[in-house]
């Protein structure tokens, strides 16, 4: 599925330049936006112990929190 705003004239006018000043960027200059988030239902199910042993943990139960954060990385740090 596409955005159906690619088929007009000036989207796609807009896009077809963007192709073709790509080259011309100085990859020193770019900077990526990174997203990451985390939730507290994402906590694992199981664990390991000693053989024999219970494995006892603590978990939030039905208080569901949300952590998102976005931060600039600089085409320097790509690949660290």
């Amino acid at each position: 599925m596409h955005a159906a705003e690619q088929e007009r004239a000036d989207v796609a006018e807009a896009r077809q330049r963007w192709r073709e000043d790509q080259p011309s960027l100085d990859p020193a200059r770019l900077v990526f936006i990174d997203e990451t988030g985390t939730s507290t239902n994402m906590t694992r199910l199981r664990g390991r112990g000693p053989r024999g042993a219970r494995v006892v943990g603590r978990v939030p139960h039905g208080h569901w929190k949300i952590t998102t954060f976005v931060a600039p990385r600089p085409s320097s740090s790509i690949g660290r």
